[in-house]
């Protein structure tokens, strides 16, 4: 099938990728031309595993290509995607400029029938809106060209989106044409072999499909959080709590772990969208705000861990800080856990080492490279040089088995602060290095 997707981002290279790798012709468009430029050559601009190989192969093989003209990738496509950004405004809602600009340009150059496909994460009501933007510019040609929109929500998690789209849960598809849903529905028919993923409805239930989706995984981090803050006081451990209540498959293992809190381009967003739009239709979506709440008091924990480590003065002291993508397995530090913790550090006087294995590139961009305060090391233990003490914020599997003796040669204050809880606190222990994790049943407040 010939397929054009707008947008060249996280969602619109992951799934491009994929559709060409089943054998479509793809055709991705961005207005970015040193991007399109850089793709053509086999680099990729983000960190995602196994997504290089596939963008370079397909290109090689002429099933996926990249392009600057809009009207060319129309033309091309009897299914065209918008993955274009919705950035949230300043109230939290999700800004709709960019679909609604691509809806205007597919309406002034469409030139046969195509079924528009929002894959972007939108309110609801979007599909309404880019339907009534193309008919806009249709009348304004004075033609009458048929088209559907419909709504096709992704799912993919970061650090696995390949395996996420390759092999997913569900394919959601909301529509009301028929024509639509039979054309996704063979689009998506070689996803489908195992047995049936494909989850039709009508379009606002799609999109509010998404919002749910991640508002009840946020939901689930900030709960454990409050467990962990409540097994901190009542002297608990936590990781104990979590074995006990995840064996339960009502609840399940997956999203109940405790630490600094979440971040990443969606769960933050989409919790501020959906609980902005609940708003706009009247109604309060109390949990979404305690969700919400929970978090950002949560990527605070590790300051205040270190602040009362250190009897509130941290002037001139040095802090390793290991990881800093907001998860493991991607180089993405929007809404990251470590952000926080290096603002309030540099805030507070100390100075900071970092190392991560893929989002040192990133966070040199957003600090503007390395300063007096802030320094990023080539790897994990250059960090540690001349460090008072070590931040845990991203659980890579690089720093789950460090050499204990050598962190207690190397750290000043012989202090790790846990914020993914990777370690057991005895084994640290046992190397004399005082050690707290998150709802570990240990409390820096004394209580």
């Amino acid at each position: 099938m010939k397929i054009t997707i707008f947008g060249t981002g996280y969602v619109g290279l992951v799934t491009g990728a994929c559709l060409a790798e089943m054998g479509n012709h793809v055709l991705c468009v961005d207005i970015d031309a040193e991007k399109v430029a850089r793709l053509k050559k086999g680099d990729v601009p983000i960190y995602e595993p196994g997504l290089s190989p596939i963008v370079t192969k397909n290109f090689a093989a002429a099933q996926l290509d990249f392009t600057t003209d809009p009207v060319a990738a129309i033309l091309h496509g009897e299914l065209i995607f918008i993955a274009v950004g919705t950035p949230p405004g300043e109230d939290g809602s999700a800004d709709l400029s960019y679909v609604l600009e691509v809806a205007g340009t597919i309406g002034r150059h469409l030139g046969d029938y195509a079924v528009v496909v929002n894959k972007s994460t939108v309110p609801v009501g979007t599909a309404g809106l880019v339907r009534a933007k193309i008919k806009e510019q249709l009348d304004l040609r004075g033609v009458e060209i048929a088209f559907d929109v419909a709504s096709n929500p992704e799912f993919l998690k970061e650090g696995n989106a390949i395996e996420d789209c390759m092999r997913p849960d569900r394919i959601v598809v909301g529509s009301s044409s028929s024509r639509a849903i039979e054309i996704l529905r063979k689009l998506y028919a070689p996803f489908n072999r195992n047995h049936e993923r494909l989850v039709v409805m009508d379009e606002c239930s799609a999109e509010l499909t998404k919002y749910a989706a991640n508002a009840m995984l946020a939901t689930k981090i900030s709960f454990m959080n409050e467990i962990a803050n409540i097994a901190e006081k009542v002297g608990a451990d936590v990781e104990l709590v979590r074995q006990g209540i995840g064996s339960d498959p009502r609840i399940g293992f997956q999203f109940i772990y405790p630490g600094a809190g979440y971040g990443g381009s969606c769960f933050p967003k989409d919790v501020k969208a959906l609980g902005r739009l609940a708003k706009s239709k009247g109604y309060n979506a109390r949990l979404l705000s305690s969700v919400e709440e929970v978090n950002e008091d949560q990527k605070r924990k590790l300051f205040s861990y270190i602040e009362k480590h250190f009897s509130g003065d941290l002037n001139g002291k040095t802090i390793a800080v290991w990881g800093l993508a907001f998860k493991p397995d991607t180089d993405d530090m929007r809404e990251a856990s470590s952000r926080s913790l290096i603002d309030s550090l540099i805030a507070a006087g100390a100075k900071v080492r970092a190392f991560d294995p893929e989002a040192i590139p990133e966070a040199k961009r957003i600090y503007r490279g390395s300063s007096e305060q802030l320094h990023f090391a080539d790897n994990a233990y250059e960090a540690l040089q001349n460090a008072d003490a070590l931040a845990i914020v991203t659980e890579w599997k690089i720093f789950r088995s460090p050499n204990f003796k050598q962190l207690a040669d190397l750290l000043k204050h012989r202090v790790v602060f846990d914020g993914r809880n990777i370690y057991d606190p005895k084994e640290v222990e046992a190397a004399g290095i005082a050690y707290f994790g998150v709802g570990r049943g240990r409390s820096l407040d004394g209580n």
